[in-house]
C-alpha cells in the first residue's frame, strides 16, 4: 500500500488521529515536491522540457556521423604524418650511408698515405674534399 492508498481510503478519513499523522508526511511529500519542481525549472538536471524522443535519436545520429568523420580525419592525419616520419627517416638512412661511404674512402686513403703509396688520383680527391682549391 502507498502514499496515495492510505490518503484515499474511507478508514483513515474517519480516523482524525490518523489525519494528524498523515498531515506530517503529507507537509513532508509537497516540498519534496517543491524542490524537485524548482531543480527541473533550473534545468541543471536531467532531461531538458520540450525535447522528444525523435529529436534526441536524430541528435545522436548527428553526434554519431560527426564522430565517424572526426575519426577518418584523424586517421588520415596519422597515415599523412607516418608517411612523412618514413620519408624522413628514409632521407636520414640515405644520407648516414653516404657519409658512411665518404669516411671509407678517407679511411683507406689514410691507410694508403701511412703505407707510403700515393694514390693515382690524389689532386681530384683533395680537390673534392675541398684541401686544393682550383686555380
Amino acid at each position: 500500500m502507498d502514499y496515495e492508498d492510505i490518503v484515499n481510503t474511507e478508514e483513515v478519513s474517519a480516523q482524525p488521529a490518523a489525519n494528524k499523522a498523515l498531515e506530517e508526511p503529507q507537509s513532508e511529500a509537497i516540498e519534496v515536491l517543491n524542490v524537485l519542481q524548482e531543480r527541473k525549472e533550473t534545468g541543471k538536471r536531467g532531461r531538458k522540457p520540450g525535447r522528444k524522443a525523435s529529436t534526441e535519436k536524430i541528435d545522436m545520429k548527428a553526434k554519431l556521423e560527426r564522430s565517424r568523420q572526426s575519426a577518418r580525419e584523424c586517421r588520415a592525419r596519422k597515415k599523412l604524418r607516418y608517411q612523412y616520419l618514413e620519408e624522413l627517416v628514409s632521407d636520414r638512412e640515405k644520407a648516414v650511408l653516404t657519409l658512411r661511404n665518404e669516411l671509407e674512402r678517407y679511411r683507406q686513403l689514410a691507410l694508403d698515405l701511412d703505407a707510403g703509396r700515393v694514390p693515382d688520383n690524389l689532386q681530384a680527391i683533395l680537390e673534392e674534399m675541398g684541401a686544393v682549391k682550383h686555380e
